[in-house]
């Protein structure tokens, strides 16, 4: 039976990828630390299998063709568009896929009655996936199923759907009969306005967010993070706030169970999430 081992959240904030060569920055090192740490804890727990919660950033999905969610099942995917690499530095990548796995959260000659996801076998992943990847696994050894979710183009799911699909994927992988060490990691910001006149303003775009979704995280309040992350909380707080909504996932995932980590960690870019679920906390 697969079991799911640790939940990670983490930030992806691509601008990071230049700055962590020494020397680093006095506002970026705990930062660096805290990703030092997670890879410490999911290194420990040995997955075998990395499933992760992300969005796209219209690199591949874009406002005609944006699915709610969605699962890649091929065997194996590339990471880092030539704009990231020009941008932000970040290296070519293939990353190995899990189809088995895959399948199971799509259903096999039917999908699940729970989510009907949509699919892919030619994902092109950006570093929303790579980032976290290169931090946590820098050796990028560890197959992953990614699961892409909307949190770009209204109609955006609700914050209860995100809070059901962490309990579905933490059900269907007990279900499953593939023998699997799964750790689940999610990707995203707390308050973050990308392109608007709060952009890089030298902290949170709403530090009152930030301060109540840690505390969501650090408390186990689903029901409390399900409510605060209506649309229009979350678009007040920055327009790309929403991903935040891949963390409420990790929670539901995790049991909802009171995070053995949480913070949201002050640098120049705000405050960059860290959230750690531990099966045997």
């Amino acid at each position: 039976m697969a079991e799911v081992v640790i939940t990670l959240g983490v930030p992806h904030t691509p601008l990071l990828w230049r700055l962590s060569r020494p020397p680093i920055a006095e506002d970026l090192t705990q930062v660096f630390a805290n990703f030092e740490r997670f890879a410490s804890l999911l290194r420990d727990s040995s997955p075998d299998l990395i499933l992760m919660v992300a969005s796209d950033h219209f690199r591949q999905l874009v406002t005609s063709n944006m699915p709610a969610f969605l699962v890649g099942k091929a065997p194996v995917f590339r990471a880092t568009h030539p704009n990231e690499e020009r941008s932000f530095g970040l290296p070519r990548a293939e990353l190995q896929g899990d189809g088995e796995m895959a399948q199971v959260l799509l259903g096999h000659h039917e999908l699940t009655e729970s989510f009907d996801f949509a699919f892919s076998d030619e994902l092109w992943l950006d570093h929303s996936f790579l980032i976290p990847l290169l931090y946590l696994t820098p050796d990028l050894d560890i197959p992953i199923v990614p699961i892409l979710t909307n949190t770009n183009a209204p109609p955006i799911p609700s914050s209860r759907r995100f809070a059901d699909l962490g309990e579905f994927l933490r059900r269907r992988i007990e279900e499953s009969d593939l023998i699997r060490r799964v750790a689940i990691v999610g990707s995203g910001h707390l308050a973050y306005e990308l392109g608007g006149p709060r952009q890089f303003s030298g902290g949170s775009s709403d530090q009152t967010f930030d301060i109540e979704a840690v505390t969501w995280m650090a408390d186990g309040a689903v029901e409390d993070a399900v409510a605060g992350c209506s649309f229009d909380r979350l678009l007040d707080a920055g327009n790309l706030t929403f991903q935040f909504l891949n963390f409420l996932t990790c929670l539901t995932a995790a049991g909802g169970a009171p995070a053995a980590m949480a913070e949201g960690t002050e640098c120049r870019f705000g405050n960059e999430p860290f959230f750690a679920w531990m099966e045997s906390q």
